[in-house]
C-alpha cells in the first residue's frame, strides 16, 4: 500500500493497472496495487537473482498477484507459491497468472498465510519470502483512514489493533519454511520501522535486518536473513 492514492473508481473502470512492466487486471474484490509496492518488488527481484539458480519463492498475502507475477516475469528460473484468504484474491491473482502466461512457474492457493503452501514445499527449502500484509490499525479504518474502504476490501487494509498482526505471524511462521541464510522481506507503513526492529530483535530467527526506503527517503520495506 502507498500513501499516494490512485484513483481506484477509475482503474476498475479501465479493468488493469501497471505494475513493474506489467498490466495486471484488477476487480473489485483486491486491492489495487500501489506503486509504492514496487520497492517491495524490486527488492524480492535482487534477492531471488542472489538465491541460485531455481529460486523459489513463497508470495504471501498476495492480493492481485503483483509481486508474485512481478517476481516470476523477472526472474525466469524462479518458481512461485502464491496465497491469500479471500475469494476476490485468490480468483483475481490466479487470473493475473493465466493472462501473464506465467502458468507454467507461478501456483496460487487460497487459506490464511503459510497452511496452504506448506504441504508443495519441504521444511527449510525456501529462498525468499515477500509479503505485502494490511498494516493500518482498526482504530485508525474507523477515523481518518475510513476513506479507503470505500472501494477496496478491508482485508487488504486492516492489520488489527496496532497494524501489526499479520507482520508478527509472518516473522513466526516464516523460518519453519524459509532455508537457512533466506530472506524474508515485507512492506509496513510510515513510522513503523520501530515495531519493525523490536519484533525482528524478539523473534530471535533473523539477523541483518535492514530497511529499504522510499523515493522520500522513508523506511518501507523490511529485509532480514534467517538464522
Amino acid at each position: 500500500m502507498s500513501d499516494e492514492q490512485p484513483d481506484v473508481e477509475a482503474v476498475y473502470a479501465r479493468g488493469s493497472y501497471a505494475f513493474m512492466g506489467l498490466e495486471l487486471l484488477v476487480s473489485r474484490g483486491a486491492l489495487v496495487p500501489r506503486k509504492e509496492t514496487e520497492l517491495l518488488a524490486t527488492e524480492a527481484i535482487s534477492l531471488a537473482r542472489q538465491a541460485g539458480p531455481a529460486p523459489l519463492v513463497i508470495d504471501v498475502c498476495c492480493g492481485s498477484g503483483n509481486l508474485a507475477c512481478a517476481i516470476a516475469q523477472h526472474v525466469p528460473a524462479s518458481r512461485v507459491l502464491a496465497s491469500d484468504l479471500t475469494d476476490g484474491c485468490f480468483d483475481l491473482a490466479s487470473k493475473n497468472v493465466a493472462h501473464l502466461g506465467l502458468s507454467g512457474r507461478v501456483s496460487v492457493f487460497q487459506g490464511d498465510l503459510f497452511a496452504p503452501v506448506a504441504a508443495h514445499v519441504a521444511p527449510e527449502s525456501v529462498d525468499v519470502i515477500v509479503c505485502n500484509p494490511p498494516y493500518i490499525s482498526t482504530g485508525r479504518l474507523a477515523a481518518d483512514s475510513r476513506v479507503l474502504l470505500e472501494n477496496e476490501p478491508r482485508e487488504a487494509f486492516d492489520g488489527g489493533p496496532y497494524g501489526l498482526s499479520i507482520h508478527q505471524r509472518v516473522i513466526k511462521e516464516a523460518p519453519a519454511l524459509l532455508k537457512p541464510g533466506g530472506f524474508l522481506l515485507f512492506e509496513f507503513g510510515l513510522g513503523q520501522e520501530r515495531q519493525m526492529s523490536a519484533l525482528f530483535a524478539r523473534a530471535k530467527t533473523f539477523a541483518d535486518l535492514r530497511f529499504a526506503a522510499n523515493a522520500a527517503g522513508a523506511p518501507r520495506v523490511a529485509i532480514a536473513r534467517r538464522t
